[in-house]
């Protein structure tokens, strides 16, 4: 039940039992792996594909990760996504507020 109101959920009781028996089964799940024997093993910042570490590749991260180049590309779409918005002025657009907590 904290959980749903920390998500700002309404479940119902049945909801709440479901949900309950389900959190349990995954945290029960993740704690055996504290089972696991890492001594030595470096921690990850970042999970690197398998077979990249030992590819050249040009355009890679520090970490070996093939990257694409970062280009700007236009936007086709942005006339309909302001088309709904109740004052679309640029820079930013506002909309009405939907979370009342």
């Amino acid at each position: 039940m904290h959980v749903a109101e920390l998500a700002h959920l309404e479940l119902t009781e049945d909801e709440i039992e479901a949900f309950g028996r389900h959190l349990d089964s995954i945290l029960t799940y993740s704690s055996k792996l504290n089972e696991l024997d890492t001594e030595g093993i470096e921690p990850m910042a970042q999970v690197v594909p398998p077979g990249t570490e030992e590819q050249n590749f040009a355009d890679a991260s520090p970490s070996g990760t093939p990257l694409r180049e970062d280009v700007p590309e236009p936007c086709e779409i942005i006339g309909d996504v302001l088309a709904g918005a109740p004052d679309p002025d640029p820079p930013y657009f506002l909309v009405p507020k939907v979370i009342e907590r």
